[in-house]
Formats: C-alpha cells, structure tokens, sequence
C-alpha cells in the first residue's frame, strides 16, 4: 500500500478559537484551548479531545473492518473515551487513553468471536500503534 495524506487547516479566528477543515471534507470543526488552561473555551472541541477521539475513532472503524472480515454479525457498536492530560518532566503529555467499548450481538455463541474481534481491532488500530500514550481498552459485550 503506498503512503496516504490526510491534509488539515487550521485558521485562528479570535482569542483562543479556530477553525479546523480539510480540502478532502465539507464540515469545518471549531477549536480552541480547553477551559482547563488559562482563557480556554467552554463547549468547544480541544486538540486533546481531538487527540482522544482520533484514537476512539480509529478503534471503531478498525473492529468494523475486522468484524466485517470475520463475519461477526452485531447489533451495536458504542464506545465511551477518555483521555488523560499530565505534566511530565515539565511537559504536558496526553499519557493515557482509556477505552470502553460495548458491543451489542445477536447470539451468545458470538461472545467469543466478538472478544477477539475487539482485541484484534485494538492491536491493529494504526492511530493507538502511532502514539506513545498508554491505551487499556475496557471492553463490554451484551447480547441483545
């Protein structure tokens, strides 16, 4: 496979807000510093939501992929995140994401299948691979 771009634009708009496109999208996102840092945003997306969400995001298209190619049938694919900023050695650092994914199948004879679909997806999801933040997946399978 060859290399891929993925080309993004940031534009400040003003204090701590911008706006981030793409050429390749069509919905402009606005971001800015998040309120936890000195006149950060309430309400408004944060490179470390960003950041956290790319890794959350990365896993689900990822279990799609491997779910697909291994038959699985299932209901239902959620997946709650949280990512942990720190100051380490006077930096700040997204040190950990914690994942917690529930997925809804239809029969209790794929609990299994599913489980190793998700760890498959975690192992495989090129966005957590490209990080050096830690990644613990908590995982949930209903059958409903």
């Amino acid at each position: 496979m060859d290399a891929h771009n993925f080309n993004v634009n940031i534009d400040w708009k003003s204090g701590r807000t911008g706006e981030m496109t793409s050429p390749e999208l069509t919905t402009p996102i606005e971001v800015a510093t998040p309120p936890q840092f000195p006149n950060g945003v309430e309400g408004v997306w944060s490179p470390e939501h960003l950041f956290t969400a790319a890794v959350a995001s990365c896993l689900m298209t990822t279990f799609l992929a491997i779910a697909e190619n291994s038959k699985l049938e299932f209901k239902d694919f959620s997946c709650k995140s949280s990512g942990k900023l720190d100051l380490i050695d006077g930096k700040f650092m997204m040190t950990e994401v914690i994942l917690e994914p529930t997925v809804t199948i239809l029969n209790e004879s794929e609990k299994e299948k599913a489980e190793r679909v998700l760890q498959k997806s975690e192992q495989n999801c090129l966005i957590s691979n490209s990080v050096n933040s830690r990644i613990t997946m908590i995982p949930t399978i209903v059958v409903g």
